[in-house]
């Protein structure tokens, strides 16, 4: 039998008070939205969704993407799209912010600008070979963020 890391109410006070999640409007995501307002719900929240300007890329052979050209209706339609998902998903309690970018570094830049002393996102089960090539966001967030990142995997998907 393992100890919890961590336990609401435990110390008399919560260690997270500015929390930071990630969404990508995955199933993944959601349930780490879920467990974030569970385990810190009285910390601040902000949900924070960045519109992956890489969709209009196309992937090259070493494993990076190669710029197409920009189509700014697309863009604007995703980041329409995106926005009004964000509104939905958001609690009254909850700030929310829409980003186009990267997703890893919006979300850090995110996190900065507003103070954030957690990151929760959840994660994905990948297969091998797209995780060769495009790698885990959430590990770039790891190995990439100054402050703690909690990664929240859908249960029965466990690693």
């Amino acid at each position: 039998m393992t100890d919890p890391v961590f336990s609401p109410g435990g110390m008399g006070s919560q260690p997270f008070s500015r929390v930071l999640v990630g969404t990508d409007f995955s199933a993944a995501a959601d349930h780490a939205l879920a467990v974030a307002r569970l385990r810190f719900p009285d910390a601040l929240r902000r949900l924070v969704h960045v519109t992956d300007a890489r969709v209009t890329a196309t992937p090259d052979l070493m494993g990076g993407v190669t710029p197409a050209a920009l189509d700014p209706t697309l863009l604007h339609t995703l980041e329409s799209a995106d926005g009004e998902r964000l509104k939905t998903l958001s609690a009254s309690d909850e700030e929310a912010e829409l980003l186009v970018g990267d997703p890893v570094t919006g979300i850090l830049d995110a996190a900065e600008r507003w103070g954030a002393d957690l990151i929760v996102v959840g994660t994905h089960s990948k297969g091998a070979l797209e995780h060769f090539f495009v790698g885990s966001s959430a590990e770039k967030l790891i190995s990439r963020s100054p402050v703690p990142v909690l990664t929240v995997c859908l249960p029965g998907e466990g690693r």
